[in-house]
């Protein structure tokens, strides 16, 4: 298949993306963000999604094809004949999708756009979105039809932000066309470089929906271990202890309590029970699953404050360190992270608390959160904390010297069930 690829937004799931394509095609890599494409140019990768020897070997040019190049000018991006668009779909501070990086970058392609040109989307939409919001979107700035002068496809993205072994290339993936020839040609590209293979959805909207149904039974099954993590803590009993002994059943499923954050599980489900009830339906088990997954930063919080109440701790000016501020452990990926509920909750009890992250970048954290971070292990009090808790299993973590951390008095509390149980004061 002759192509030349541009893929709009460098992000987790584009970069990776970009890089396999340009090991079989022409390949451009497109953000708005100015500095992010020069540190990528240079071989830099703050993500840490693509290793800089990766990167550098695609700039550089492989199967003798032309050096991949990042770029954020709309002239280098204009003779494509592929446009992949993944940027981001969070969610407004009242829960509803925020569509505005889709339709700036659906705008900025319609500019661009050729006859015969096909438009993919992998950012994860509502059933129904592409063909609703995008495709009118294109033929007005490109002055084409639908399905005559230009053609969509829908490929869901299935990145997992951090994970080194369940890579782009070693996910299955889904592909779909907006005419049966062109479903053909989106799952022959994505063939190319998926080496797991590929599905191809009879639709559109049947893989709009596949995305956001994965991410949302996730949600419930955590919601599901939360809500039992709530129960088991009245009654005195280690919700690990009973998982670990209802796990013995072949068919149960080992979903663990935890925080929900990140830019999939604690965002898509919400663009589900968008678009169910525009068509009339409200959702009873998705947004309950929601409500109870985003209090769980106040359940810990509060049990932190029982327990220290417990060692007669004094709550009011209370030295409480936080260790983790990103999404989930060994990643930098601060969207989302749910870490600030527990944060926001311990201020409000007038503690004094202070977070510790090496994988975060710190003005990215003042940015999205108005909190500062401890520039590392060397900025630890010396003197103990009357509160330790472990927000984000990070393997950095299991070198620091928790005695230490600890003020004579003091409660150690292990959210995710990260460090040895004999030392820790209480764990969800």
């Amino acid at each position: 298949m002759k192509a030349k690829i541009t893929v709009i937004g460098l992000g987790y799931v584009g970069l990776p993306l970009a890089v396999e394509f340009s090991a079989h095609y022409e390949t451009v890599g497109y953000d708005i963000n100015s500095t992010r494409v020069s540190e990528l140019n240079k071989g830099l990768d703050k993500t840490l999604e693509v290793e800089s020897e990766r990167l550098n070997r695609a700039l550089n040019g492989e199967n003798g094809l032309p050096g991949f190049m990042c770029s954020d000018k709309l002239s280098d991006i204009k003779d494509s004949n592929i446009y992949v668009i993944t940027v981001p779909t969070p969610i407004d501070e009242y829960k509803q999708p925020d569509l505005s990086p889709l339709i700036s970058a659906t705008k900025l392609v319609s500019k661009v756009l050729a006859k015969d040109d096909i438009v993919i989307y992998e950012s994860t939409v509502y059933p129904g979105c592409t063909e609703e919001i995008c495709v009118p979107l294109l033929e007005e700035g490109s002055k084409l039809e639908f399905n005559k002068g230009f053609f969509c496809g829908f490929s869901p993205e299935r990145i997992n932000p951090g994970d080194k072994v369940h890579t782009v290339t070693t996910i299955k993936k889904i592909t779909s066309g907006s005419t049966p020839a062109t479903a053909d040609k989106v799952d022959a590209l994505y063939n190319t470089v998926i080496t797991a293979g590929t599905h191809k959805a009879p639709s559109m909207k049947v893989a709009e929906a596949a995305k956001v149904i994965e991410n949302s039974q996730r949600d419930v099954n955590i919601a599901f271990v939360n809500e039992l993590a709530e129960i088991f803590d009245r009654l005195d009993i280690d919700t690990l202890d009973v998982l670990e002994a209802a796990g013995t059943k072949w068919n149960f499923l080992p979903f663990k309590p935890g925080l929900v954050g990140g830019h999939c599980i604690g965002v898509d489900p919400y663009y589900l029970t968008h678009k169910a009830q525009a068509v009339g339906y409200d959702s009873q088990v998705i947004l309950s699953g929601r409500r109870i997954n985003d209090n769980m930063g106040i359940f810990v919080a509060n049990k932190v404050i029982k327990l220290m109440i417990a060692k007669g701790i004094r709550i009011k000016d209370a030295n409480v360190l936080v260790l983790g501020m990103t999404f989930k452990e060994n990643c930098p990926d601060i969207r989302n992270s749910r870490v600030i509920d527990v944060i926001k909750e311990l201020d409000e009890f007038g503690c004094n608390v202070e977070i510790c992250d090496p994988m975060a970048d710190a003005e990215e954290v003042k940015k999205e959160y108005s909190v500062d971070l401890l520039h590392g292990n060397k900025d630890l009090r010396k003197s103990g904390y009357d509160a330790v808790i472990l927000a984000v299993s990070h393997t950095q973590f299991l070198e620091l010297d928790f005695k230490k951390l600890r003020a004579k008095k003091s409660v150690l509390y292990d959210v995710k069930s990260f460090l040895p149980r004999d030392i820790v004061d209480g764990r969800l």
